[in-house]
């Protein structure tokens, strides 16, 4: 069969990846794709943003499977446009992908259907800003409702930093959109976890957990970005902890959605954090992460296409999803001056020809220019690595790493530090 993959970032060079080694899987086209998926797989142009442009783009492959990759496309609606076609399609509708489209939807639904969640305020103005302000303490989260890529979210240590941070999202300063609403919420602690389930309208299934990276710079400092790094690791979550998570939180969304006439198919990825007071969502994303998705495929053994095709047909709940044993990382090479401004085009040198067994090197944001491979994005690489260890599929990937080059490039070298400490520490 035919599978076209809607996107062109590292997630997406992962899913064709996986896809490509589907038995059943005889082609894959990746829209618009970059330069790393055309070396695997034909790439043709299209406009993620466009939702007439992606639907040309369905029309003239006719793939037997349409995956889609980024939530811009989730958000416009191309999942609606592509069912009331009769056309076989993964991810969320519209209404569903909400959960991600809109924090504040978000916070309101987990409220209505008793899922755990930071106390928070939705605010519609800056003068609602400075009143709500007076019921929590210090630190504050401000988040931005809409889709931010990763960067809406600013911890305020100061009342006056909050204040800011919320009028430069109303004006358009901070993300270059303006924002309609804000979001307040308490600061929680303890250790992030992202937790992914597979989801066909009715069911919730686990599939793996993974830590990511979302700060730029090593300790966990400077601001956010996409996400720098992250590991998956059979330690991360316990089989309690994963059960307990995919019934009260992954089950419950499924069920509180269908209740509402709005039934979730896909991807939920979610976004916790392990407080004292017990597991808290911090977010839902309604696809595959990004860079989480990459280090979970590298360990997938079930087929991914049995996992679309489960959600599609309303099977996940019978659907057996396994990992390899032991961990895997995937570590971000950024270019120069990410999350801020930076500059594209520059040589990539050092990759490798062929993939190994054990290490894949993604790519995020790359093209072709001249013959030559060239940055095209503020994450640019994801060295991907595997091993019956956590140190030792750390040792892979920065090996490999290592052998990589281009201007200005920036990485994280304490990716998976917390677990590393931990397991010092036992």
């Amino acid at each position: 069969m035919k599978v076209l993959v809607i996107g062109g970032g590292g997630r997406e060079h992962a899913l064709v990846w996986s896809l490509l080694k589907s038995p059943e899987v005889t082609e894959v086209v990746c829209a618009p794709g970059n330069g790393g998926i055309a070396r695997i797989a034909r790439s043709i142009p299209t406009d993620v943003n466009s939702l007439d442009a992606m639907l040309k783009t369905v029309e003239a492959e006719r793939p037997a499977l349409t995956v889609i990759g980024p939530e811009v496309p989730l958000s416009l609606g191309i999942v609606d446009e592509l069912t009331r076609r009769n056309l076989r399609v993964f991810g969320p509708t519209q209404a569903a992908a909400k959960l991600e489209s809109s924090k504040a939807f978000a916070k309101e639904f987990m409220q209505r259907h008793g899922i755990p969640t930071a106390a928070y305020a939705v605010c519609t103005s800056l003068d609602e800003v400075r009143d709500q302000l007076n019921r929590f303490t210090l630190p504050v989260v401000v988040k931005a409702d809409g889709l931010a890529a990763g960067k809406g979210v600013v911890i305020c240590e100061t009342r006056l930093q909050a204040e800011t941070a919320a009028a430069e999202m109303f004006s358009g300063a901070l993300l270059g959109t303006t924002e309609t609403e804000i979001v307040l919420e308490e600061f929680l602690t303890g250790e992030e976890l992202s937790f992914f389930a597979l989801c066909d309208g009715r069911h919730a299934a686990a599939i793996a957990s993974a830590q990511d990276h979302k700060r730029v710079g090593e300790g966990d400092t400077g601001p956010n970005t996409g996400g720098m790094g992250a590991y998956s690791t059979d330690g991360l979550t316990t089989s309690a902890m994963r059960d307990w998570l995919t019934q009260n939180v992954a089950q419950k969304v499924v069920d509180g959605m269908a209740a509402e006439g709005q039934p979730f198919q896909g991807i939920l990825f979610c976004g916790i954090m392990m407080t004292p007071r017990g597991p808290m969502v911090l977010e839902f994303n309604t696809r595959f992460g990004d860079p989480e998705t990459q280090a979970i495929l590298l360990r997938m053994k079930t087929d991914v296409l049995d996992l679309l095709n489960a959600s599609i047909d309303g099977t996940a709940d019978s659907l057996d999803i396994e990992m390899h044993p032991g961990a895997s990382v995937c570590v971000i090479a950024a270019s120069g001056g990410y999350p801020g401004k930076y500059a594209s085009g520059k040589p990539i040198h050092g990759l490798p020809a062929q993939p190994s067994d054990n290490v894949v090197v993604f790519h995020s944001g790359t093209a072709i220019k001249d013959g030559q491979l060239v940055t095209a994005g503020g994450r640019v690489l994801a060295i991907t690595s595997m091993a019956p260890d956590l140190r030792t599929a750390l040792d892979l990937a920065y090996a490999q790493l290592a052998k990589i080059s281009f201007d200005g490039m920036q990485f994280r070298r304490d990716i998976g530090h917390r677990a590393l400490d931990a397991l010092e520490t036992r």
